[in-house]
């Protein structure tokens, strides 16, 4: 009975905790699938965070705040878009720009919000579902952002692999220079896919402060930008992967905890240490095998000019 007690409250702390990384990946697959690399997760995340928040307790509505980060991940992503696919230049460097900017912004701004409670998103019980023995309160009691999560996979499946937009969105990754000469924007089909994917990191972020931590403080997001990145490795740059992976991330970042509560002598600290040394071999072993057999789109990094040969 505790066993299955451990694992019900395990999978409902997962699903939590994974949520941010879901969102996050999922944006940065549609980023990526462009062509265009963005290093900055770290720093339009917590931006997120730190807007939804202030935006919450201001208005007493979290789903203002909720909007108001994913609006600020798309302001940075805009920034980002601008340097990288308007003026070509060095996706990793304005990737990195991001994150000094962001963290610093945030740790400025964010000051007078530190110790404050804002207005925060609640569980929602599913009829019928929530009562299902074991299971049903850990998978079906969760913020309404939890379901939007695992709804968007699909749909996002869906858009990648059966409409027209999807497979643009796929040929000025692979190919640019072909989808230009067959009359596709590739400027334009890049430029969108940044915001869109800036706009889901920012909505990763403010989920973080208002649904999962339920707090500001400075640094929140832990690094968990630069573990987003590992995931869409992890999942081949397919979204149906990255439900899978996220939630992977997310038990390992709980257990620890869930661990300690149980009883078990196992050392908080290294437990702690866990999700990085993962994200560390997931970044190892992509070094290690060719890049072409992980799904990496073939333009990843390279800015596109016209006439000018891959």
């Amino acid at each position: 009975m505790l066993e299955s007690e451990f694992i019900a409250s395990l999978i409902a702390a997962s699903m939590r905790a994974g949520t941010p990384l879901l969102f996050a990946t999922l944006g940065e697959i549609i980023t990526e699938r462009s062509g265009v690399l963005n290093l900055g997760l770290e720093g339009v995340m917590i931006t997120g965070a730190m807007v939804g928040f202030y935006f919450s307790y201001v208005t007493g509505n979290p789903w203002i705040g909720i909007l108001a980060g994913g609006f600020a991940g798309l302001l940075l992503a805009m920034v980002h878009a601008f340097f990288t696919v308007t003026l070509k230049v060095d996706q990793a460097v304005t990737g990195l720009m991001l994150v000094l900017f962001g963290l610093g912004i945030t740790g400025f701004l964010g000051r007078g919000l530190v110790g404050e409670v804002a207005s925060y998103l609640q569980p929602v019980k599913l009829p019928l579902l929530s009562e299902i023995p074991y299971i049903g309160t850990a998978v079906f009691s969760h913020d309404p952002l939890v379901y939007i999560g695992i709804l968007i996979v699909p749909l996002l499946w869906f858009f990648m692999n059966k409409t027209r937009y999807g497979m643009e969105l796929y040929a000025v990754g692979e190919n640019p220079e072909a989808a230009d000469t067959v009359g596709i924007s590739v400027d334009r089909i890049r430029f969108i896919a940044v915001l869109t994917g800036g706009f889901l990191v920012g909505i990763a972020g403010a989920h973080l402060s208002l649904a999962y931590a339920k707090v500001w403080t400075d640094g929140l997001t832990a690094g968990r930008g630069w573990i987003c990145l590992a995931l869409v490795i992890f999942s081949g740059w397919m979204p149906q992967r990255a439900i899978f992976g996220a939630y992977l991330f997310g038990g390992l970042d709980v257990l620890s905890f869930k661990l300690q509560a149980a009883g078990l002598g196992v050392s908080y600290h290294f437990m702690r240490m866990v999700p990085y040394i993962f994200t560390i071999l997931v970044l190892l072993f992509s070094v290690i095998r060719e890049r072409e057999k992980f799904g990496a789109p073939s333009a990843l990094g390279k800015p596109y000019i016209r006439e000018q040969k891959y």
